[in-house]
């Protein structure tokens, strides 16, 4: 946990703030006993009215400071937890957001869930009540101590044996509990998982009457968890009697051998009473140490599972030195004797990959079920690394160029569609790069987009350097008409303008409220907003009908025009007039042609027309 606080520096102030008041309020409660002692000895039992007042004037003075300290140190020990927790979401949230698909196939989106908010939230926790516990419980038991030792030195010789005890009691459940600890946040990931699982996928638990199967899952995780609570709270369980235990017993031991020398007269009454609230407050130091070896050992847990995720380096990282990506860039992709291996794989998902796809050509790929095919189009955009060869864009490898640089020259269209809870407009929107769309910007004017149409900027740089805004025709286009041609090009108008509010209409979480079909053609629309160099579509048709495929593809041709096109399909309809067709099979390239070409040439080729098209037309 101590190389997290590090993430608490831009709180420094507020902290050395809760120290110096901390330290403040906890030396006056440490005075009050003794004002106290001095009221009984020297006032009451002297009959001095104007004494006790006195006294008891000075005593309230040094309660307000007590209070006025507590609570101004517990609102900056408030805010310097909050903005750590907030701190430390927001780095999680930056790291995960380097991570290439390998980290997030190793740790799981649940587990990275529980880790942003649960594991921070006891982080948090334990940091609000160490800026006040951890440093008032050593200042009490010091100043405690030293003050009863100048009450009695005789009556300290029952902490001898109460702190040695105290000590053993919670060190014992703590070295118990810690374990116990570790594992319930393990579990929590668990249930996080079964209960993700089981509301993403209820369409399909529903559809095949699973659902006694889920909450039996759902009930040996929660089941698992309650257990490990109460083992944990068995544990815990001993703590407060014991310490409660002992600090009985040494109050009776301290009233006993008090009252003992109060009769000899080595003690006054008020040095007695004193004596026994400076006890108290020793043992109720002890008290805030059990109370914060509950809390510490889960939240070491926690801190050591958030230290995980921030301490991982990520797989794919940007070059030190990138290259540039070159003057008059086109979006040529080469894949050269390319082989990749998936996290734990013993066989690679494609190898000894070598084709070219050529800027103002379309290039489909194909092939049988786990043949390869989206691997190859996640290789593109270098969500992975190759584990041989080398994947090249206009020449220069993927590798050797900045993240940021190469994915904003290319339109992506995964195959498994992902919308946001935003409005339908905003969903396109978020292909278009930021700088993009500003208020003014405009885009070239064209019946559903122009080939090379680009997003015109006042500075005229960027990926794929758009034209400035002095050569943008006077009549050019809003940001707002890319969009809307671009769903116009995805043949999404139809059922957009269908809807509540147009492109104004809110997306539910996940696109619940949208079919396949409408997700699907929105992600395309996404990708031809952004008007890239390279198009991947990675199997995004196959839920669309044969009339909205084909009146898609027919338009793409106007909207793509120099840029490079990879299609990803299942269907040879989609990919019959491609320029250039790839077939894969366990990972490797059997075949390479036109249609024609192919059905002459490839038996695995034909094999795939055979199954889907009539024998009219294969010949």
């Amino acid at each position: 946990m101590l190389k997290l606080l590090r993430y608490l520096r831009p709180w420094f102030p507020d902290i050395a703030g809760v120290l110096i008041l901390v330290f403040g309020a906890t030396m006056a409660d440490l005075y009050l006993p003794t004002l106290m002692s001095d009221i009984i000895d020297k006032g009451v039992m002297r009959g001095d009215a104007a004494y006790i007042g006195r006294i008891g004037a000075w005593m309230l003075l040094v309660t307000a400071v007590s209070v006025l300290g507590s609570v101004v140190s517990s609102w900056l020990g408030s805010r310097a937890s909050a903005g750590f927790g907030a701190a430390l979401r927001e780095r999680i949230f930056a790291k995960v957001e380097s991570f290439s698909l390998e980290e997030f196939d190793r740790f799981g989106p649940s587990t990275l869930i529980t880790r942003s908010t649960n594991d921070v939230t006891q982080v948090q926790m334990v940091t609000l009540m160490s800026l006040r516990m951890m440093v008032t419980a050593p200042i009490m038991a010091v100043g405690g101590l030293v003050m009863a030792l100048s009450k009695d030195r005789s009556l300290t010789l029952v902490f001898a044996v109460t702190i040695p005890v105290l000590l053993i009691v919670v060190l014992s459940i703590f070295s118990r509990a810690l374990p116990l600890f570790r594992s319930i946040q393990k579990k929590i990931d668990r249930i996080n998982l079964v209960l993700r699982e089981g509301l993403t996928g209820v369409r399909v638990v529903r559809a095949f009457g699973r659902e006694a199967r889920e909450r039996e899952r759902f009930d040996e995780a929660n089941e698992d968890l309650t257990s490990t609570y109460i083992r944990v709270n068995r544990v815990m369980a001993f703590m407060f009697p014991s310490v409660m235990l002992v600090m009985n017993v040494s109050s009776v031991a301290l009233l006993w051998f008090g009252i003992v020398r109060v009769d000899r007269g080595d003690m006054q009454i008020g040095s007695l009473m004193a004596f026994i609230q400076y006890s108290f407050m020793i043992l109720f130091s002890f008290m805030m140490f059990a109370m914060m070896s509950i809390m510490v050992p889960r939240a070491q847990a926690a801190a050591v599972r958030i230290g995980e995720v921030l301490a991982v380096e990520p797989s794919i990282r940007d070059p030190e030195s990138p290259k540039p990506m070159g003057e008059g860039a086109r979006g040529a992709v080469e894949f050269r004797d390319v082989t990749f291996h998936y996290h734990g794989a013993e066989a690679a998902a494609i190898e000894g990959l070598s084709f070219v796809a050529k800027a103002g050509e379309m290039t489909a790929i194909v092939g049988s079920t786990g043949s390869g095919k989206s691997t190859l189009a996640k290789l593109v955009p270098r969500f992975y690394d190759v584990d041989g060869g080398h994947v090249l864009v206009d020449g220069v490898d993927v590798r050797e160029l900045r993240q940021e640089e190469l994915r904003a020259r290319i339109g992506y269209v995964p195959q498994k569609p992902v919308l946001f809870s935003m409005t339908v407009g905003d969903n396109i929107r978020v292909g278009i790069p930021d700088d993009q769309v500003a208020p003014g910007d405009r885009v070239a004017p064209g019946d559903g987009g122009a080939p090379g149409d680009r997003v015109a900027r006042g500075d005229g740089g960027g990926a794929g350097e758009p034209p400035s805004r002095s050569d943008a025709p006077a009549d050019g286009r809003s940001v707002e008409d890319l969009v809307r041609s671009s769903a116009d090009i995805a043949q999404a108008t139809e059922f957009i303008e269908a809807l509540e509010n147009g492109f104004d209409h809110e997306v539910s979480q996940g696109g619940l409220n949208l079919s396949g079909g409408q997700k699907q053609r929105l992600s395309i629309a996404r990708a031809l907003a952004r008007r890239p160099d390279i198009y991947v579509f990675d199997d995004c048709f196959s839920a669309l009908d044969f009339r909205t495929d084909a009146r898609l593809r027919a338009r793409l041709r106007e909207v793509t025009g120099e840029a490079t096109v990879i299609v990803v399909a299942q269907r040879v309809g989609t990919v019959m007039e491609a320029d250039r067709i790839i077939v894969l099979d366990e990972g490797r390239v059997v075949g390479s042609g036109t249609h024609a070409e192919l059905l002459a040439s490839c038996p695995v080729y034909r094999e795939i027309a055979a199954s889907q098209l009539s024998e009219e037309r294969i010949a």
